[in-house]
């Protein structure tokens, strides 16, 4: 039926592409008109363009500027300053809106001046033009400019890492509309060698002509540093500065200046960190990034769908962080995983003994019930695999599960009662069986030793004791020590269990230089300085005897989906978007276009070879590459891990085949083995790093012997991987053929799909050796393929909807901070402030009645007295009560501040008159009596505004202190929470909605201390004693919290369940505007449930 449809109506991609077929032909009327202008003038059409923007943004940017110097007006009300911040904000919108119409309409211009330059590049030595400064300070650094006299010579040739550049490239039709998909804010799918980096330079440069940032965001930093400097000369001819964050130290002033540049190149990593970095930032001066406005994603697959379930956190170091106990228990989990194998491989005897005798019953006795503990037991047993690919007794054991898993798995404890655990490998779980217990329970340990107690009953006949009130506390402290250090010991428990059974070296990791360093499955690369998280990686790390780390804490989390959500405009690019098109369009509303290519696909996609074991598989492919090679063409190998292709290297070896090998191990010598990877004969083995970024070349005689060979030597998980794998043939039109190798016992079909393929093979009556090659199969395996992309797309949406949660509250806080950083909304907020903390003491005892115990709590937080009188307090409502004890509050403030002014300006004229000259900012300290502060304050502005920069600097340091400390305590929790709520799946309940609620509670609680903090200090504080000028002393730059680590937090694949991983590197009073625990009556509510607040968790308020 869609067939139908699409004959008759075209498929998407040709409706996405007729669409701007016309813009095609407006660029080349351009493009021809340029030829004519000389190289001065075609440089001119940059300040053309940059005129245009600017004349259709004049107003807008004026009526901004006149706002926001009407707002700085001290006499405005707040209501009055908060409707001009609303307005600005709104003129934001209506500027970006209003830029990509003007962008829209340069857009041909502008595109077909990028094409002229590249084709005067490729078809000239040197372009001569008149010098500009630009070109002078460009031709200091860079070697591919000459200055001569008043001229500055353009090369063609310049280095690229290392790699010397001649500029050769005009951009195709096809590359045109690539770049119009880009602009448009859509992801462009272009196949392998369709030229994807020039492509980016079309919308670069016209973005950069806004001169708001262009971030270019790759998936690691040599591509990063590689495509800055291979299309950097192409803009910075046009006067556009071209620089790339990787490059330079984080918080640098280089870094600093790398975002200030007209196109940025990066990670995404980096990016994300950065920001994080930047809303921990103590100064202006310390920020590093602009405003997020346009990002455009290489592999953009890679970037927003694998790594979008790794949260990018920054993490300092936690108290008694080197505490734990895995070296303790690691003698007792050897022990339990030693008796585990060999009931295992004895339970497996039994039933092979049973069902090759056919009995294949489910019952007690029979080879069913055998065959499944055993599978339940260690199901990665290799001689369990090999068994369950022979005849049907994978459907044997099939049969047997669903058996006891029928009515809820009522029955399943029969089946793990002789086990010591038992493992559920699709979700990444080990749960210990009370025989398990008592193996690992010592002769003469207490039988609870790893049993939690029972917290809710103990309490409760506690409570019913005889006993005094201070002896009932004391034994529910000691119960809640004993629970909590119980608790620990079972998490560490099962992390040992779950790094001796379910995590193999070689495979989900490798140990270089004593470390324990993660590969990443969907690349092959090692994921530098990341850890497991949730005390994981401590357990590998004591399994394989190296040095245990210390665990460590969140300061500051974002994920990459909301990161990148944050960009006014998003686009990307690769070879493989199609097959994940939904999950672009739900969650970042991108639209994917698939762009033809330039010449037809030559390559040739051959049906899978299906075999019952592995070892017939590899047999198989060994044989296969020795065909290959005699034939003359290249062979590149693709592999799912270090193992694999270690093995295959041996296999070859023993054929006297030489050959090069790509994994985690080797990842040194990637250019260089990419590099030879297409020469005649030439066998590449390679984990799923291959190529990403990198085209592989065909040498002499290639072409004329049928070109690349891929060899897949399994299907991976995700589509994408495999069809990335089979687009490193066949680029531009080349010759090639691809070919996957799949067994029976390979994971994905382990896992997922071998039941349906057994079936077929055993009606077949395929016999051990033979293979099966049918589009029936290869479409069964893609269906295995499809539902692993589903439970991972599940993954990544759960963790989007828990982060989304956590999103609402970093917007507020982080607004909170900006606030107060640059200090234009800081009163807004102050007052805002004061107002809720008189609101909360009104509302908690005059519902009370309690008219001592307000005047009491007045005193404590705002340190005067009310002069409401106990007949007002009964007789006057909550609302009139607030009001009154706001202006008293806040005029006592306003008197107090005007003291602190007179006090510190006596000093600080004489400071000023003195050293005005040396000095910039001074430290005045603050005390509340308790706690002392040391604030920074401008001494310039400090002269000019009287006084009133010393109160403004001292609201701002107090408010972001106690904001940082209390979010990073808020992050702890959330962290608690997110793991406590999962227990609810067992009462019933969804464990978000619970997250949902619990984490709006613990915000607003949040947000009420941070409050009360702030108003106490800020009311309470004040200069101690008086200073005289020869004691002031110059402010030092403020120092960044140390031992911070940049983390990020992975969760892993459909197969292995949730792995969470962390990276460590070093790295006259005036009424407020109202709102309820800071969120407005009408905004959206911050527990994440779509509903406004006053509809939903503000319905009582």
């Amino acid at each position: 039926m869609l067939g139908f449809l699409a004959k008759i109506f075209g498929s998407k991609s040709e409706r996405d592409i007729k669409v701007l077929q016309p813009l095609v032909t407006q660029i080349n009327e351009e493009y021809a008109k340029l030829s004519s202008l000389s190289n001065d003038e075609l440089r001119n059409k940059t300040v053309e363009f940059k005129a245009t923007i600017a004349d259709a943004l004049a107003d807008i940017d004026a009526k901004v500027a006149e706002i926001k110097h009407r707002a700085e007006n001290q006499e405005l009300s707040l209501t009055e300053k908060t409707a001009l911040y609303d307005e600005v904000d709104a003129l934001g919108k209506e500027r970006d809106t209003e830029l990509e119409k003007v962008l829209l309409q340069i857009m041909p211009a502008a595109f077909a001046t990028v094409k002229e330059t590249s084709r005067r590049l490729s078809e000239n030595e040197q372009l001569e033009v008149t010098a500009t400064q630009f070109d002078r300070d460009y031709a200091a650094r860079k070697s591919n400019v000459k200055i001569v006299g008043d001229k500055a010579y353009w090369a063609n040739k310049w280095d690229a890492s290392g790699t010397e550049v001649v500029w050769n490239m005009v951009h195709y039709d096809v590359q045109l509309i690539g770049g119009m998909v880009l602009n448009s804010g859509k992801i462009a799918e272009m196949a392998t060698g369709e030229g994807k980096t020039l492509v980016s330079t079309l919308p670069a440069y016209l973005n950069a002509l806004a001169g708001q940032g262009v971030h270019i965001v790759t998936v690691n930093d040599y591509l990063a540093r590689r495509d800055s400097e291979w299309n950097g000369p192409l803009f910075e001819f046009h006067g556009l500065r071209v620089d790339c964050i990787d490059k330079h130290e984080p918080n640098s002033q280089e870094r600093r200046n790398a975002y200030l540049a007209d196109i940025t190149y990066g990670t995404n990593n980096e990016f994300g960190f950065d920001y994080l970095r930047d809303n921990m930032s103590q100064t202006p001066d310390q920020l590093v990034q602009r405003k997020l406005h346009f990002a455009m994603v290489d592999e953009v697959d890679s970037v927003l769908i694998d790594d979008a379930r790794t949260p990018l956190i920054i993490s300092g170091p936690v108290p008694f962080g080197d505490q734990h106990e895995f070296h303790e228990l690691k003698p007792r989990i050897e022990r339990l995983v030693n008796a585990q194998k060999a009931y295992v491989s004895s339970a497996l005897n039994e039933a092979k003994k049973l069902i090759n005798g056919g009995n294949a019953g489910t019952e007690e006795g029979d080879g069913g019930l055998a065959l499944l503990r055993a599978h339940r037991g260690l199901p990665k047993n290799k001689a369990l695999i090999k068994f369950l690919s022979e005849g049907s007794v994978r459907q044997t054991l099939l049969k047997t599960e669903n058996h006891y898993m029928a009515e809820q798995s009522k029955n399943m404890p029969k089946v793990d009662s002789e086990l010591f655990f038992h493992i559920d490998e699709k979700n990444n779980q080990v749960e210990l069986t009370e025989k398990g217990i008592e193996l690992i329970t010592q002769q003469g340990e207490d039988q609870s030793f790893f049993v939690l107690p029972d917290v809710g009953t103990l309490i409760a006949e506690i409570e019913k004791s005889n006993l005094t009130s201070e002896e009932k506390i004391a034994q529910k402290d000691a119960l809640m020590r004993d629970y909590s250090v119980k608790a620990e010991r079972i998490h560490s428990v099962n992390q040992l269990l779950k790094a001796y059974t379910l995590f193999e070296i070689d495979v989900e990791y490798i140990i270089d230089e004593g470390k324990i360093k993660i590969v990443d499955e969907q690349t092959g690369r090692i994921m530098d300085g990341r850890r497991y998280s949730d005390g994981l990686h401590q357990a590998i790390e004591a399994k394989e005897n190296v040095k245990v780390e210390d665990a460590s804490q969140t300061y500051a989390t974002v994920t990459l989906q909301n990161f990148f959500r944050m960009y006014h405009k998003l686009c990307g690019m690769t070879g493989t978007a199609t097959t994940e098109a939904g999950e672009f369009w739900s969650i970042y509303k991108l639209d994917v276009v698939e762009i033809p290519t330039n010449r037809v696909m030559a390559r040739k996609d051959e049906q899978d070879y299906v075999y019952r074991t592995i070892r017939e598989k590899y047999n198989a492919v060994a044989e296969e590459i020795v065909t290959l090679t005699q034939a003359g063409r290249p062979v590149l190998v693709g592999t799912t891990s270090v193992e694999i292709s270690e093995l295959l290297s041996r296999m070859l070896k023993l054929r006297g085949i030489k050959h090069n090998v790509l994994n985690a191990k080797m990842h040194q010598r990637e250019a260089d083995i990419v590099a030879e990877a297409g020469q005649a004969g030439q066998v590449t083995i390679a984990t799923n790093m291959a190529g990403r970024g990198t085209d592989i070349k065909l040498g002499p005689g290639v072409k004329d012997a049928g070109g690349l060979a891929i060899v897949g030597t399994e299907r991976h998980e995700s589509r994408r991987v495999d069809r990335q794998l089979r687009g490193r043939a066949g680029r531009q039109g080349d010759p090639g053929t691809s070919q996957f190798f799949v067994s029976l016992e390979d994971n994905l079909m382990r896992l997922f799909g071998s039941e349906r393929i057994s079936n077929i093979m055993v009606k077949m009556g395929i016999e051990d050796g033979e293979v099966i090659q049918h589009s029936m199969i290869t479409n069964s395996i893609e269906r295995a393929q499809k539902k692993v992309e589903e439970n991972n797309f599940g993954v990544r949406k759960r963790l989007l909807e828990y982060d989304d949660v956590m999103n609402s509250q970093r917007t507020v806080i982080y607004a909170k901070r900006k606030n107060a950083l640059f200090g234009e909304r800081l009163d807004v907020d102050m007052n805002n402030m004061v107002f809720d903390v008189a609101e909360d003491i009104v509302t908690e005892y005059k519902e009370e009645g309690n008219y001592e115990g307000f005047k009491l709590e007045v005193i404590k937080n705002f340190s005067s007295d009310t002069a409401i009188t106990e007949q007002e307090f009964g007789a006057k409502n909550i609302h009139t009560l607030t009001d009154i004890l706001f202006e008293e509050v806040t005029s006592f403030y306003a008197r107090k501040s005007e003291a602190i002014i007179n006090q510190s300006m006596q000093v600080l004229k004489q400071v000023y008159e003195e050293r005005g000259e040396q000095i910039e900012q001074v430290v005045v300290p603050f005390t509340d009596g308790m706690r002392h502060i040391q604030v920074p304050v401008n001494l310039k502005k400090a002269i000019e505004n009287n006084g009133r920069e010393v109160t403004k600097a001292f609201e701002k340091t107090i408010i972001l202190a106690l904001i940082d400390d209390s979010w990073k305590e808020h992050l702890r929790e959330m962290d608690e929470l997110k793991q406590s709520v999962q227990n609810a799946v067992y009462e019933q309940k969804d464990p978000l909605i619970i997250y949902k609620m619990e984490a709006f509670n613990l915000f607003k609680t949040m947000l009420n201390v941070v409050n009360k903090e702030v108003v106490s200090f800020l009311y309470k504080g004040g200069i101690p004693v008086q200073q005289d000028a020869d004691d002031v002393r110059e402010a030092q730059a403020p120092k960044r919290q140390p031992k911070l680590q940049t983390t990020k937090q992975e969760f892993g694949q459909a197969t292995g369940g949730d792995v969470p991983i962390e990276d460590t590197r070093e790295l006259a009073p005036q009424q407020p505007i109202r709102k309820e625990a800071t969120v407005g009556r009408n905004e959206p509510c911050p527990c994440g449930s779509g509903k406004k607040y006053k509809n939903c968790h503000g319905v009582n308020g």
